[in-house]
This record gives C-alpha cells, sequence and structure tokens, in this order.
C-alpha cells in the first residue's frame, strides 16, 4: 500500500506531503483543482517518461517520493527531475533504473484512468483477466519463457542454415585448394635445397670438370702435396736439434698438411656424387613449378607461408565441422521445444475453455448487478490451431446490453456499460490475482443515481481486502471512504494545488457540494448527512 506521497516542485504543487490509510480511500475536488496532477506525479515516481514542462520552479528540482509497505517490507521510490533534463531514479536511496521501477511499480500500484476502457478492447486484457481467474498465470508465464527461448533459437538455427548454404561453394573450394596443399606434402626449406640441387644438375658437366681441375692440383710432376709436405716436416724436425724454432714451423706444416689432404678427400667425394640425370632433373624441375604455382595461387611467397595456410584452412574446415555438428543440435533442441509447446499450450488451451462459461456466468451476474438486468456476457476462447504467445488462442469478450445478438465488447457498449463492465472485472481480479493498490480515476464517469450506489459499494467491498483509491465527482461514491481527502487550489496570479484530509461537517459540506454544486442548499447538506449516516460514517 501506499502510505505516504511527498511532492516538491511538480506542476501546481509547491509543496505536498500526506499519509494514507489502508483501505477505501476517497479523493474529491472541483474541476481544475489538480486531482489529475497527483496521477501524474505517481506516474512520474513509478517510471513514466520525465517532462520537463512539469517542474514548476526551473531553478530547482522536482522531487516525487513515495513511501510503500510491499510484503511486509518499507519501500521507497524516489525521483528527481533536474532543470537541466536529468532524470534519477532511487529505490531505498540505491540508484535504479526506470524499467527496474516500472516492474516493480506491478506489483505496487494499478492506476485505472478513464482511457484505461481501451483496455477492454485488446484481447490480450481480456486473455489476462481469464488467466487470473482460472489460475493459469503462473502456466503461462512459463509457456511464454519457452516460446521466446524457442523463437530465439529458431532464428539462431535459421540464420546458420542461411550461412552453411550461402558458404556451400566457398567450402568446396576451400577444401580443394586444401587438399592441394595436403598433397603436396610440404617441407620447411625444401624449395631452397630444390633450387641449389638443380643448379648443380643444370651444370652437371662443367662442374665435374672443375672439381677434376681443382682436385689435379694437389699433384704435380715432382709428387702430391701431401708427400711434399710430409718430407719438409721431417726435415724440419730434423733442424730442430740445431733451431728449436724448426719445431714450431714443423708441427705447423703438419697442420696445413693434414687439412689440404682433407680438402682433397671431400673434393673428391663430391665429384663422385655429382652423376647427371636427366630423369631427376626433370622431377625436380615438375616439385620447383609445383611449388612456385600453390604459392602464387595462394598469394604466398614460401613454402612456410603455403605450410601456414594449410594449417589454417585445416583449422577452418575442421570448424566447419563443428559448425554442421552445432546445426543439428540447434535443429533438435527447436523440434523438442516445439513439441513442449504444443503440449502445453493444449493444457492451456483446454484449461481456458473450461473456465470460460464460469468467468462469462461470474461476470454477467456482477455486470446485471449494476442495473444492466437484460444484460448478456460471453467469455469466447478461439483456436488460433499454431503455437503463439501466450498459447493457441485468442479471447474476446462479447456483450449486449439488452440480451439480444451478442457482439464484440469494443463495438457495442456504451461509456457508462464500459466503466461499469471495467468495474466488475476489476473488482473480480482483485479477488483472484491479488491486485496491488488501485487507483480509480473517475470510473464511474457516465453513470449517476442508484448505478452509482451499486458501484461505490462495490469499490467499498475492494477496499475492505486492499487499499483503493476513488478519484470522484459522484457523491453516492465519495459518501463510501472512511478516509476523504479534498485536492484544492490556493492562491492568485501562481495558484498551488494542495490536498488535505477532511472529516465531519467539512466532509458534508463537500458531499452536499457534489450534490447541488456551487451553491449549497440546506437540502443538499441534509441529503449529504443522510449518506453518510448510511454509511455509518
Amino acid at each position: 500500500m501506499l502510505s505516504r506521497l511527498t511532492i516538491d516542485n511538480y506542476a501546481l504543487i509547491n509543496h505536498l506531503d500526506i499519509s494514507f490509510p489502508g483501505g477505501l480511500v476517497i479523493i474529491t475536488g472541483q474541476t481544475g483543482a489538480g486531482k489529475s496532477i497527483l496521477l501524474g506525479a505517481l506516474s512520474l515516481l513509478l517510471g513514466a517518461r520525465a517532462d520537463l514542462s512539469v517542474i514548476r520552479d526551473r531553478n530547482r528540482n522536482c522531487v516525487v517520493e513515495g513511501q510503500f509497505n510491499h510484503k511486509g517490507n518499507e519501500l521507497i521510490i524516489r525521483r528527481v527531475l533536474t532543470p537541466s533534463g536529468r532524470s534519477r531514479l532511487f529505490l531505498d536511496d540505491e540508484p535504479v533504473s526506470a524499467q527496474d521501477i516500472r516492474d516493480l511499480s506491478l506489483e505496487l500500484v494499478d492506476i485505472h484512468s478513464q482511457n484505461q476502457h481501451l483496455l477492454l478492447s485488446s484481447g490480450g486484457f481480456q486473455m489476462s483477466l481469464l488467466d487470473s481467474y482460472a489460475g493459469l498465470s503462473g502456466k503461462v508465464e512459463a509457456h511464454n519463457c519457452l516460446y521466446d527461448k524457442y523463437r530465439q533459437d529458431l532464428k539462431l538455427l535459421q540464420d546458420r542454415e542461411r550461412e552453411r548454404d550461402k558458404s556451400g561453394m566457398e567450402q568446396a573450394y576451400l577444401q580443394d585448394v586444401c587438399d592441394k596443399l595436403v598433397a603436396a606434402s610440404l617441407v620447411e626449406g625444401e624449395l631452397e635445397d630444390l633450387e641449389s640441387e638443380h643448379s648443380v644438375l643444370s651444370n652437371c658437366e662443367s662442374v665435374k670438370e672443375d672439381l677434376s681441375i681443382a682436385l689435379s692440383q694437389f699433384v704435380s710432376d715432382n709428387g702430391s702435396i701431401d708427400g711434399n709436405l710430409k718430407e719438409a716436416v721431417s726435415a724440419l724436425n730434423r733442424a730442430s736439434r740445431y733451431v728449436p724454432l724448426s719445431r714450431d714451423l714443423s708441427e705447423r706444416v703438419e697442420t696445413v698438411r693434414i687439412e689440404i689432404k682433407d680438402i682433397a678427400s671431400e673434393i673428391e667425394a663430391v665429384q663422385d656424387k655429382i652423376q647427371y640425370s636427366p630423369g631427376r632433373l626433370a622431377a625436380v624441375e615438375q616439385r620447383i613449378s609445383l611449388l612456385y604455382d600453390l604459392m602464387k595461387k595462394n598469394g604466398v611467397d614460401s613454402v612456410s607461408g603455403l605450410i601456414a595456410r594449410r594449417d589454417d584452412l585445416l583449422n577452418l574446415l575442421s570448424s566447419t565441422g563443428d559448425d554442421i555438428a552445432e546445426i543439428e543440435e540447434l535443429r533438435n533442441t527447436v523440434v523438442s521445444e516445439e513439441k513442449q509447446l504444443r503440449e502445453l499450450a493444449q493444457e492451456i488451451h483446454r484449461d481456458r475453455v473450461g473456465m470460460a462459461p464460469r468467468l462469462s456466468e461470474l461476470l454477467q451476474k456482477s455486470v446485471r448487478d449494476l442495473e444492466m438486468p437484460g444484460a448478456m456476457l460471453e467469455v469466447r476462447v478461439g483456436d488460433l490451431a499454431d503455437i503463439a504467445r501466450n498459447g493457441r488462442d485468442s479471447v474476446c469478450i462479447y456483450f449486449d446490453a439488452n440480451g439480444g445478438n451478442l457482439t464484440e465488447l469494443s463495438k457495442c457498449a456504451s461509456g457508462g456499460e464500459m466503466s461499469r463492465i471495467m468495474l466488475c472485472i476489476k473488482a473480480l481480479m482483485c479477488r483472484y490475482s491479488g491486485m496491488p493498490t488501485m487507483f480509480f480515476d473517475e470510473i464511474d464517469t457516465g453513470v449517476s443515481g442508484s448505478i452509482a450506489d451499486k458501484m461505490g459499494r462495490l469499490i467499498v467491498g475492494m477496499g475492505e481486502s486492499m487499499q483503493v483509491f476513488a478519484i470522484t465527482h459522484l457523491p453516492q461514491v465519495a459518501s463510501k471512504g472512511r478516509a476523504h481527502y479534498l485536492v484544492y487550489k490556493e492562491g492568485g496570479e501562481q495558484p498551488e494545488t494542495k490536498i488535505r484530509q477532511i472529516d465531519g461537517s467539512e466532509r458534508e459540506t463537500e458531499i452536499a457540494r457534489l450534490l447541488s454544486g456551487a451553491t449549497l442548499t440546506p437540502e443538499a447538506i441534509a441529503n449529504a448527512r443522510v449518506l453518510l449516516n448510511d454509511n455509518n460514517l
């Protein structure tokens, strides 16, 4: 319930700080006094879009604060609107988003304004009425959560399948490129080795001739270089008996001799290895051509680049296999979710069809009690056949005030009839769905006399189990509540809207004003006293 409301610098309100009791709270006031301003401030507090035009004094902030008792806990919501246009919301002094407060407000306050009669034309509202009465809200919420998940997964599946189809040709091309790279059995540094071998094979004869010439230089008419150096070593060793330096020279010559002998052996080995082979030359040229062709097609300049390209393609094509597995898994999930949805929608459909006649009978009786004795009302459930949000059904209320041909409610009911039907619906929802604090903004528009009295008694009945605010202009309704607040204006050039609780003779006067208008008569005051006494107030 709303226990306290504080408003600063909002529209015609300079400052207002007022507490409210539980039960039925009546709010009256002359036209233009500012009753709608209270609802506007409350709507702003509960997350409505901020409008800078509501700031009374553009030199200070507009602040609206409400204290609520919710499920045994005290909550304080505060909305601050600055002249610069910044809007902030706080829940128990902690910053929150407007959406957070809008979500919370569904559990705190239900504001029923005059234009809310349009809700009766909404199939969604009529469906929620049936679901509340049938106790299906939880099951429908579970259905909708599953439906949202199903739609999300279905879209993801369709997107993945489109991507797969679009990339089919590209995948085939990449697979062909990858296959060729794998078949090439690439080896790091291979091209450099092949080009070196090709150079040797292409010049085989001249190379062998040059090696032979080089090798022949190690032998002369005077013997081989090795033999000559051996002789020099022996001679130096003999001389070392008399010249010690000769020993060092001998060792150096021996080192040179060994190195020259090794060089000659390697030249001879290389010469033996080089054999001209037209077949090998052709094979090397073919391999080099293949590698260069692959490098050109893949946009790289080395075998290392080809190896990296091959590995990337292998990873990519491997992940493509994962994509196929993901698509199959998604398809199985969507099929399973659709099956669950159809089963749950069928359960909901069966329950709605079963409970609709009972709701029709209950609403019809309630409407007839508000002086429409011939009224006929029927809640009909249509079968959409396919699954949708909220199930597979459409729900529509059919009505005729005089018991004739039933027509869709939105196409046949007058404003007064709409007010009475909506009040019956709200009272029913209060009984079966645990409504929060409710604000009725002149729901009695278009009715008067005994009808207004009965509507007032219906509102009183709602106030016995919950907090109900009724903004009204009818004395029959205004005389019902135990707590009565008067909205009025004060001031001249800059009038202010104020509100205060009235009782006793002041309340009699206000009821009399509603009865007779601006000119109060003794008869109106007496009638007001009778109305208040009839309600034991």
